[in-house]
């Protein structure tokens, strides 16, 4: 199986749902915030396909990369997962050096906080990454489902019906 950067993602956000998620479970299309992000991502920057390419890296896919610049950017819809979304984008950065690429950044923006964030690749997430990859290819072998998240935490997850149903009245 492909880690891909949604993989990783979710492993730092949430390691039922990127159980859940490899495992073909999918439950994006029944939320309004998975929706929501869409949108964003397809209209606030209209013209940034026009100047940017789209790039597909063992699996992953960049939606808007400047190889002239060597600079990745990612659109998020909020912040409140910022920790999953830095590890996304170094994933993206440690991808591109595999691949021969020197020095790419990234820039990870949140638009409707009208704020952005440069982020670079650090000797210890090169070695972290491999880490990553090796517990997320164990945590999928396994035939058991992680433990969900308290529930607080869970609210606008579009897999919240899924895991807990048998909670509510």
């Amino acid at each position: 199986m492909h880690i891909t950067a949604t993989l990783i993602n979710l492993f730092h956000f949430c390691k039922r749902e990127m159980w859940l998620h490899a495992h073909g479970i999918r439950m994006e299309h029944t939320s309004d915030a998975v929706s929501e992000g869409k949108l964003i991502h397809e209209t606030v920057y209209p013209q940034r396909s026009e100047r940017f390419r789209e790039i597909e890296l063992d699996g992953c896919k960049i939606d808007f990369y400047d190889p002239k610049e060597k600079v990745v950017h990612e659109i998020k819809k909020s912040d409140k997962a910022e920790a999953a979304h830095l590890a996304q984008v170094k994933y993206y950065l440690w991808l591109l050096e595999q691949n021969g690429v020197e020095g790419p950044t990234a820039i990870l923006e949140y638009p409707k906080l009208r704020r952005t964030q440069r982020v670079v690749l650090t000797e210890e997430d090169r070695q972290l990454i491999p880490q990553w990859r090796e517990a997320i290819e164990q945590l999928l072998a396994s035939d058991t489902c992680p433990s969900r998240l308290p529930i607080s935490q869970c609210r606008s997850c579009s897999y919240f019906d899924f895991c807990w149903s048998e909670e509510q009245a």
